[in-house]
């Protein structure tokens, strides 16, 4: 019988968005197989799902970058002691830690006390600010970011293409799992199949969908452009289900193209009510996605069983196959998803065969999240025997 676990779960998410989804959901498996769960993070966490801790937005908008980063060593240092606070009371089996820049709090205490430590790794961070924000604590980032994944009995990263970022700073294969994103049954169950598509009058129509932030980068005008040259019995719709500074943009797209009545914005939707606006859709649109994520929105398109046009990249090729479960396109070439959404609209038979496959596929490859913690709890026991 497995061994039933204390977790000392320790991460430094302070905000309400997709880092907390996964945070929530890999919590829940645990508990559901009946481990047990210490947390340590920051006190000041926003309750609702989409906001922001109003202090560090707050700090990010008044302090320079450089100043930022020593904040974030000086709470490096404040989390420590919480750490081994929370060690010292609860004597947990083992440690898991969601790994973030200038953290080093977890591999610390496994230097102090021996604890077996794991380490889920998203995102090669190090890496990702120097390109996106500035880094000006450059060499120091990336010597802790290494250590921490050399001092961690094993690491879970995302993805393989992020596995192999810890393989070229000298993690040793015994020391990576690779643990891909998952769903919940029980967000599924007992939803509404009608009521969004209802609400949009969306009744009898194909439906392109999108979730998350819309970006620029993601050029879902080029698909409001698609739509306007269908004639009005035969078009398409699109329903896109969060916000982003592309929304503007699209919305005057579509009411200077006269076809605001067939492309549908929900604004922001709690995440409890993701899977029925899934449900209203046929086609579902991962038009860019970062090369080394395993994107949340790609199980949950899967697992409601729609027909995913995703960019062929290798990590995508590590959950997706092409012609099987999804339709790929060359990364940024729009006049591919175009074609690829056209034919996906006027072909049934290919919306529904790709839809059941890929629904199909997330039992057959486990992509679940109790099915993640229950390898994590394994693993976790065979290090506390050694």
């Amino acid at each position: 019988m497995p061994k039933k676990l204390k977790i000392l779960y320790h991460h430094r998410i302070a905000a309400q968005d997709g880092q907390s989804v996964h945070i929530h959901e890999l919590t829940k498996a645990f508990k559901a197989l009946g481990h047990e769960l210490i947390f340590v993070g920051p006190s000041l966490r926003p309750k609702e799902f989409g906001d922001e801790n109003k202090f560090l937005d707050l700090v990010r908008k008044v302090l320079p970058h450089f100043a930022q980063e020593f904040l974030e060593l000086l709470y490096g240092r404040h989390a420590y002691k919480k750490l081994k606070q929370a060690y010292e009371e609860h004597n947990p089996d083992v440690l898991y830690e969601r790994h973030n820049l200038f953290l080093t709090a977890g591999s610390k205490l496994k230097r102090k006390t021996g604890i077996p430590y794991l380490v889920e790794v998203n995102a090669p961070l190090m890496e990702e600010r120097s390109r996106y924000n500035g880094l000006h604590l450059k060499g120091i980032a990336a010597k802790m970011e290494e250590d921490t994944w050399r001092a961690a009995d094993m690491n879970f990263p995302v993805s393989n293409v992020l596995a192999d970022k810890l393989r070229e700073k000298g993690v040793r294969e015994n020391q990576i799992t690779v643990m891909h994103n998952g769903i919940n049954y029980e967000d599924y169950e007992n939803i509404d199949q009608n009521a969004i598509r209802k609400r949009y009058g969306l009744e009898g129509k194909t439906v392109l969908g999108f979730t998350g932030f819309l970006r620029e980068w993601h050029k879902l005008e080029r698909v409001v452009e698609l739509i306007s040259n269908f004639s009005e019995e035969e078009s398409p719709h699109l329903l896109v289900v969060g916000e982003g500074p592309s929304v503007a943009t699209c919305k005057e797209l579509a009411a200077t193209l006269s076809v605001s009545h067939r492309v549908h914005f929900t604004g922001f939707v709690k995440r409890e009510d993701i899977p029925e606006h899934l449900a209203a859709m046929d086609i579902a649109l991962q038009p860019a996605v970062t090369d080394y994520a395993s994107p949340l929105k790609i199980f949950e398109y899967m697992y409601s069983g729609l027909a995913i046009i995703a960019p062929d990249q290798p990590n995508i090729k590590e959950i997706l196959t092409d012609q099987e479960n999804a339709l790929f396109f060359t990364p940024g070439n729009f006049e591919q998803i175009e074609a690829l959404i056209l034919r996906l609209v006027t072909d049934k038979e290919l919306r529904d065969r790709i839809g059941n496959n890929a629904k199909t596929t997330i039992p057959e490859r486990g992509y679940i999240w109790q099915e993640n913690a229950a390898r994590i709890a394994e693993i976790s026991e065979r290090l506390i025997k050694t």
